[in-house]
């Protein structure tokens, strides 16, 4: 009887345990694992760095597993109630948000939080529930709906400012757009449209945000200054070499050359330490998941899921070639994460949801009607 009863509970117990996709599990133990080794070496003048790293990652694994729990209908339901809290945050924000170094990008509710944050999973998840009811009878009109649901929040989160974030909600969203059957002649047109339009979006850029535009195109220009941050990344990089100069034996990272080498300059320090070796063994693991992302978008049922795995996986590239070309001098610096690399709660639980979902999605694909 008791043999039983430990055989039903275990029953009742497994789907809960069942839920991670195999490979893309792996794929993100690797993933960590460098992160902490990383980060064990970065943030060693940084007491408790480490400790919080490790903790950022088990509430991101919390928040993977819940999302992975959650089949893909219900989260479609969501949809339309995410993006609409998302969007009435961000007015909120607007209206009477928390200001600080300049910028109003956070609310209090009892605690400081960063809504955009919302919007970087509610967007790509609002225009895959749009273009599912659209299923069939997709005309040019309904990209025009889609682009204005796009514009709305993007246009909040850059009045914080907050270009960094702005960029990837509106990549985020762009990705379900083209995903969606956008025509090349209408992505050629949008880019002739977005290159006339470069004057008027300098004026309208606050003045940081054109410092670092003049320092992406000349950094020697103010080398002790503006530029001297983004030169020091470079030296940095530039230093590891072939190999690298060993586990925590950078020097630009430990002799405080580097900015935010936590953070958002973390791959600094580990290209200067590991060297040309490291960086490519770190691009391998993040083109296995992007691969692995794409691969089940691809296998996806229906028109929802497909274009949400597909959006979703794209953000994890955009996060990866964003930060590592911001740091290495070929993109301006706009405070984009490397992901699982850069220290960072609410970074780490926007990135695990996103696995979460993609789980999600490969592992209820059988259950789920076309």
């Amino acid at each position: 009887m008791r043999i039983n009863e430990r055989r039903s509970l275990w029953r009742r117990m497994k789907p809960y345990f069942t839920v991670f996709d195999g490979p893309l599990a792996m794929i993100l133990f690797l993933l960590l694992a460098v992160s902490m080794v990383c980060m064990s070496s970065a943030g060693v003048d940084f007491p408790g760095r480490l400790e919080g790293q490790v903790r950022n990652a088990v509430i991101a694994f919390v928040v993977m597993w819940a999302a992975a729990l959650v089949p893909p209908q219900n989260l479609m339901r969501l949809a339309v109630p995410v993006y609409t809290l998302g969007v009435t945050l961000l007015i909120a924000v607007f209206l009477f948000g928390t200001v600080k170094k300049g910028a109003r990008r956070w609310l209090h509710i009892g605690f400081d939080m960063q809504p955009s944050e919302i919007m970087k999973i509610a967007m790509p998840l609002m225009l895959a529930w749009y273009f599912h009811q659209k299923a069939g009878l997709v005309r040019w009109h309904s990209f025009l709906v889609a682009a204005a649901l796009l514009v709305v929040p993007v246009g909040l989160i850059q009045l914080q400012p907050d270009l960094g974030t702005s960029l990837l909600v509106l990549a985020s969203g762009f990705y379900v757009i083209f995903l969606a059957g956008l025509s090349w002649k209408a992505l050629a047109g949008l880019f002739v449209a977005g290159a006339g339009s470069l004057p008027i979006a300098w004026s309208l850029m606050h003045d940081y945000q054109r410092e670092r535009i003049m320092t992406l195109i000349d950094p020697n220009n103010d080398p002790l200054g503006k530029g001297f941050h983004i030169i020091q990344s470079i030296i940095a990089i530039g230093s590891g070499g072939f190999s690298g100069k060993g586990y925590k034996l950078g020097t630009q990272s430990h002799l405080e050359f580097i900015p935010e080498h936590t953070t958002d300059f973390i791959f600094s320090v580990y290209s200067e330490e590991f060297g040309l070796l490291g960086i490519l063994g770190l691009m391998l693991i993040y083109l296995m998941l992007i691969g692995r992302g794409l691969y089940i978008a691809a296998n996806a049922p229906n028109l929802f899921t497909r274009l949400l795995a597909g959006a979703i996986t794209m953000i994890f590239f955009t996060y990866a070639f964003v930060n590592m070309g911001m740091v290495s001098g070929i993109l301006p610096v706009v405070g984009v994460p490397l992901p699982f690399m850069s220290y960072g709660g609410t970074a780490f639980m926007t990135l695990g949801l996103g696995i979460g979902i993609l789980m999600s999605i490969q592992r209820h694909r059988k259950l789920i009607q076309t």
